[in-house]
C-alpha cells in the first residue's frame, strides 16, 4: 500500500496575501467591483420545458480554466529530471462541480470529508489586488526550489522524504504522473476566516485532482526519456513531453485510503503591517481590566486541535480547562502527537497536566512518520502510520524574580522556540536605580533589561502590585529605542550585545 509524499501531501493548502503594492479598496470603490466582477459572471438564463426561465452561474470562466489546465500541462512537461511516464492533464467537469461546491462554503479547509478519499486537493486565497488562478498554479509549483527528486536507486524500498522548505506537496500533486484531471473554481467569500483572521471579499481557489497523488515512499513520476514508459492504453502518443491519447483521457484509477494532512499557512514576510487583512479585536467585557493589553497564553477547549491554532510565537502557550480526561477529543501518538491531535487530552496523556487543567507549552516538530498508540495517565492514544506535522506539550514552570533579574539569565534565546517560565515580579521594582535595573527599548527589550521593570514600562504589570508576566524571547534586534512610558525611561542603544525579548500580560 502506498503513502503519501513528504511534509503534508496532495491536500496541500496555501495562503498567498498580495505583496508590496498591493491594492486596497474601499467599499463599492469601481477596483473592488472589478475585481469581483471577474468571478461573479452575469446569471445566463436557459429556457425550461415548461417555458420558466432557470438560472445557471459558473464557477470559473473559460478564459481561467483554459490558462490552468494549459499551465498544467506546460508544468509537468518541463520537470527536471525529466519524466517518462507523466500522463497528459485533461479538464474535469465533475472535479470542477466538487471544486464549486467546496468553494461556496468559504470554508478554509480541505473538504468535504466524504469527498477526499477520491481525490487530491490544493487550495490557496487571496485578498486585494487582482491575482489569476495561474499566478497561485505557478506558486505551488514554485516550491519545486525546496524539492530534491528521489531517484530509484534512492528507492530501498521506499523513496526517501526530500523537501527542505516548509511544504512541497502542492509541487507534487502537480507532477504526480499518475493525476491526469483536474477541475478547479473560484469563489468570492464575502467574509472567510483563514486561520484566525476574517478576510472580507476573500478570493478563493479550490482545484481538485484524480486520480489523487502524494503517496509516501513514491516518487512523483519515473525518471527517463519523455513518453518511454506511458501507460499502454495511450496507445505510444505523445504531446509536449506528455503521454498524450487524442480522442478520450486515461480512465480514473481507483483510489485507497488518504495519506494527507492540512498543512500551515505560509504567509509572504514581506508584506507590509498596513497592507495585512484586518481582524477585529475581541470585546472588553464590562468592569474587565485587561484593555488594551495582549495575552500570550491562549484559553481553548479541550476538543482543540493543534493544528486548529495560530502559528507564530504567541502561539505556543495554552490554558486548558478541567475535565478534559472524558472529552471526545482524540489524540494520535506518545510524546510526539500528531497535529490533529487534541491540545489538552495530549497534555494529559502526557502528563504535563492533571484533570484540573492547567498551562501548557507547545513546541512544534517536524514531520514525523508515524506515531504510536499508548495508554498514559488515563488517556488512550491512537496509532497513525502515515507521516504528518507532530508537537510535544511540556508543563511551564512558574518562578519568582526580584527587579534585577534578566532574560539572558533566565531563558536566554537559543533558536526557533525557546520557552521562558511564567515570572512573578514583586511590587518594589519601579524605584530601582536603572543601573542596576536597566530597561532597554520600547515593546521589544533587550534581553539585558530587567524584566520585571520592562513590564512596568511596557504595561504588563502594575508597578504598585506586581504580577505575572509571560515571556517571549527572539533574536537580536540592531536597534531599540528608550521612551518614558509609566514612570519609567528607557535607555537607547545601537548594535548591543545579547538578544531581545517582548512581554505578554496574564490573566488574573
Amino acid at each position: 500500500m502506498s503513502a503519501a509524499v513528504p511534509w503534508l501531501c496532495s491536500l496541500a493548502l496555501l495562503m498567498l496575501a498580495a505583496r508590496d503594492g498591493i491594492a486596497l479598496f474601499l467599499p463599492d470603490s469601481p477596483e473592488l467591483q472589478q475585481l469581483l466582477s471577474r468571478y461573479q459572471e452575469p446569471e445566463l438564463h436557459n429556457r425550461t420545458g415548461n417555458g420558466v426561465l432557470s438560472r445557471a452561474r459558473r464557477a470559473i470562466q473559460w478564459s481561467d480554466r483554459e490558462e490552468i489546465l494549459q499551465l498544467h500541462n506546460k508544468l509537468r512537461g518541463q520537470v527536471q529530471p525529466s519524466a517518462s511516464d507523466m500522463e497528459y492533464m485533461v479538464w474535469d467537469e465533475e472535479l470542477e462541480r466538487s471544486a464549486t461546491a467546496w468553494a461556496e462554503e468559504c470554508i478554509w479547509d480541505h473538504g468535504p470529508q466524504n469527498l477526499l478519499m477520491s481525490i487530491g486537493q490544493n487550495l490557496a486565497v487571496h485578498w486585494g489586488r487582482y491575482r489569476s488562478p495561474a499566478y497561485h498554479v505557478q506558486a505551488w509549483y514554485d516550491e519545486v526550489k525546496d524539492y530534491t527528486y528521489p531517484y530509484p536507486d534512492e528507492c530501498n524500498p521506499w523513496c526517501p522524504e526530500r523537501c527542505s522548505g516548509p511544504m512541497c506537496t502542492h509541487y507534487t500533486q502537480i507532477v504526480w504522473a499518475t493525476t491526469n484531471k483536474v477541475g478547479c473554481a473560484v469563489h468570492v467569500c464575502g467574509r472567510m476566516n483563514v486561520w484566525g483572521e476574517i478576510w472580507e471579499n476573500a478570493v478563493y481557489l479550490v482545484c481538485n485532482y484524480s486520480p489523487k497523488g502524494n503517496w509516501i515512499g513514491e516518487a512523483p513520476y519515473q525518471h527517463g526519456r519523455p513518453c518511454s514508459h506511458c501507460p499502454p492504453s495511450y496507445g505510444g502518443g505523445c504531446k509536449e513531453n506528455l503521454c498524450y491519447k487524442a480522442d478520450t483521457p486515461e480512465p480514473q484509477r481507483p483510489e485507497t485510503e488518504d495519506m494527507n494532512e492540512v498543512e500551515k499557512p505560509q504567509v509572504p514576510e514581506d508584506i507590509p503591517a498596513w497592507a495585512r487583512p484586518r481582524t477585529r479585536p475581541a470585546p472588553t467585557k464590562p468592569g474587565s481590566k485587561d484593555t488594551g493589553r495582549t495575552y500570550m497564553a491562549q484559553d481553548i477547549k479541550c476538543e482543540t486541535k493543534m493544528r486548529d491554532k495560530c502559528k507564530g510565537a504567541t502561539c505556543n502557550r495554552y490554558v486548558c480547562p478541567a475535565n478534559c480526561k472524558n472529552s471526545k477529543g482524540k489524540v494520535w501518538g506518545t510524546l510526539f502527537y500528531d497535529v490533529q491531535s487534541s491540545i489538552c487530552r495530549a497534555a494529559l496523556h502526557y502528563g504535563a497536566i492533571d484533570n484540573n487543567g492547567g498551562l501548557i507549552d507547545i513546541t512544534r516538530k517536524s514531520r514525523m512518520p508515524f506515531f504510536v498508540k499508548s495508554t498514559r495517565n488515563g488517556i488512550e492514544s491512537f496509532s497513525k502510520y502515515k507521516a504528518s506535522n507532530a508537537f510535544i506539550v511540556s508543563k511551564v514552570e512558574e518562578k519568582t524574580v526580584d527587579c534585577y533579574a534578566t532574560v539572558a539569565e533566565l531563558c536566554p534565546f537559543e533558536g526557533p522556540v525557546s520557552h521562558c517560565p511564567r515570572v512573578y515580579c514583586p511590587a518594589t521594582c519601579k524605584d530601582e536605580p536603572s543601573y542596576w535595573a536597566p530597561v532597554i527599548g520600547t515593546n521589544i527589550y533587550s534581553d539585558s533589561s530587567s524584566i520585571c521593570r520592562a513590564a512596568i514600562h511596557a504595561g504588563v504589570i502594575e508597578a504598585m502590585t506586581g504580577g505575572y508576566v509571560d515571556i517571549v524571547t527572539a533574536d537580536k534586534k540592531k536597534n531599540y529605542v528608550g521612551t518614558l512610558k509609566n514612570g519609567i525611561q528607557s535607555e537607547s542603544k545601537k548594535n548591543p550585545e545579547g538578544k531581545s525579548f517582548r512581554l505578554f500580560a496574564v490573566r488574573e
